[in-house]
């Protein structure tokens, strides 16, 4: 049996209904168990909210994603075990917080997004020209909406020979202006087809960046927010002001 801390999925809409569903049932046939479950979205009648009822330690948390991570993601209080449970349609969540954190953090220095110029050279690789991210991907075809990305890939029916990690570490290492600080989330399959990324993960990022930050006066991070096939890729300066 998989045990976890607490647990968010961010949004109550049709995939996060159908996360909260795979993981109830994942709890009853005895797979997993967590302290805590919240489903959160700004809807209080979301797709998910008609599951929360009579729900073992479940409920629904009503804010913005943005203020629900400032509040959530406190390293006070956030483990090893807790987990965060992406939907595939959600803005770059963490590059977001990282971002917004920053401008806290560090009132004295100019945090701002850069566009992801350079390409890094998946079959799908987009620049979004409206926040500055690339998102890509190594499928050049129509994936199983909830594929967990097994080793051997369903829709070729072949070996996967990418992991969209070491994608995006071997393109910040080639990076024209040179590599960046890193920091890779990455949505890896947990139980009954619910992907989810490691909390601590995000919090590490955050020091990482403090650290760099308390010895130099300007510095860069590549925020990848990926699976093993998918992905979408920022970039953070923060410069003293």
């Amino acid at each position: 049996m998989i045990t976890l801390g607490e647990i968010a999925i961010m949004g109550g809409g049709c995939y996060g209904r159908f996360y909260l569903g795979q993981l109830h049932r994942a709890w009853h046939r005895g797979a997993v168990r967590w302290d805590r479950l919240r489903v959160v979205d700004h809807d209080a009648s979301c797709a998910a909210a008609a599951m929360i009822e009579g729900a073992p330690a479940t409920e629904l948390t009503c804010t913005t994603w943005v203020d629900f991570l400032e509040m959530w993601l406190d390293p006070a209080e956030r483990g090893a075990a807790d987990r965060l449970v992406p939907t595939p349609l959600m803005p770059h969540l963490f590059a977001d917080w990282l971002t917004d954190r920053a401008r806290r953090q560090w009132p004295s220095h100019t945090a701002r997004r850069i566009a992801v110029e350079q390409p890094i050279g998946t079959p799908f690789d987009m620049l979004h020209p409206g926040d500055g991210n690339r998102y890509v991907s190594h499928a050049d075809w129509i994936c199983p909406i909830h594929c967990i990305e097994p080793a051997r890939c369903p829709k070729i029916r072949a070996p996967r020979s990418w992991e969209m990690r070491d994608t995006v570490a071997a393109w910040n290492a080639r990076r024209d202006e040179g590599p960046a600080e890193l920091a890779i989330f990455a949505c890896r399959h947990v139980v009954y087809g619910v992907g989810m990324v490691e909390v601590t993960a995000i919090l590490s990022a955050a020091d990482d960046l403090d650290a760099r930050l308390e010895s130099e006066d300007v510095a860069e991070m590549v925020i990848g927010s990926v699976s093993s096939c998918h992905g979408a890729v920022g970039l953070l300066r923060v410069s003293r002001s």
